[in-house]
């Protein structure tokens, strides 16, 4: 299990986790942090970002925006495989028009994800009754790295770049577009953690 980052998102909420101190940073001070990060790479967030669907479809992120999306790299060999349950779980516990959970497979460790795009359909719907949206099959690093992963881990706030590190790492991405939280592999998806960020986000807009 690879260690847990700080979630600024979160004041003082994972103190059993990480130490926090002071009050930490409110989250709209976060987004504005993110998005300056964003600025400095002139890139404007995760919605600026067009990719394929796992059916081959064009996708545009920005469809999505005005809603929160988590966005995880899937294996159907791994450990952790088993997570697209919590994940199917938590797409329908918020519904997508409250949150979009987007899986993008990837064959970058272990090679634990060898299969065609048919083949990770059928798992995903077979095995764990998958209904929210799964991208083509991307790599998440080295020179082949999709764009929309290069603004995940390298253009997104301090706090959460660096190179994905195992199958199902998470980032938590705001109604803009922007990266304000980071889930490492061996949390999981309906972790106390995860839903308090999202109903942060939720809270958020209704005010």
């Amino acid at each position: 299990m690879f260690p847990i980052r700080p979630l600024s998102i979160l004041p003082c909420l994972l103190a059993t986790t990480v130490a926090c101190g002071g009050g930490g940073e409110q989250p709209g001070a976060l987004q504005q942090e993110s998005r300056a990060a964003a600025a400095e790479f002139d890139s404007p967030g995760i919605v600026d970002h067009v990719v394929e669907s796992l059916t081959g479809e064009t996708v545009d992120l920005a469809s999505f925006r005005g809603k929160p999306m988590l966005i995880v790299n899937t294996a159907s060999k791994c450990g952790y495989t088993p997570q697209y349950d919590g994940l199917q779980k938590l797409y329908e516990r918020y519904g997508e028009g409250e949150l979009v959970v987007i899986g993008f497979p990837s064959n970058d460790f272990g090679n634990q994800e060898p299969g065609t795009a048919e083949e990770i359909e059928n798992f995903c719907r077979l095995n764990y009754g998958v209904t929210f949206p799964m991208m083509a099959k991307v790599h998440t690093k080295g020179e082949a790295q999709a764009p929309v992963y290069r603004t995940l881990t390298a253009e997104s706030g301090e706090e959460f770049r660096g190179e994905i590190r195992w199958n199902f790492t998470k980032f938590l991405v705001d109604q803009q577009g922007f990266v304000v939280a980071r889930f490492e592999s061996g949390v999981e998806p309906l972790d106390e953690r995860v839903i308090s960020a999202i109903e942060v986000l939720l809270e958020n807009s209704k005010s």
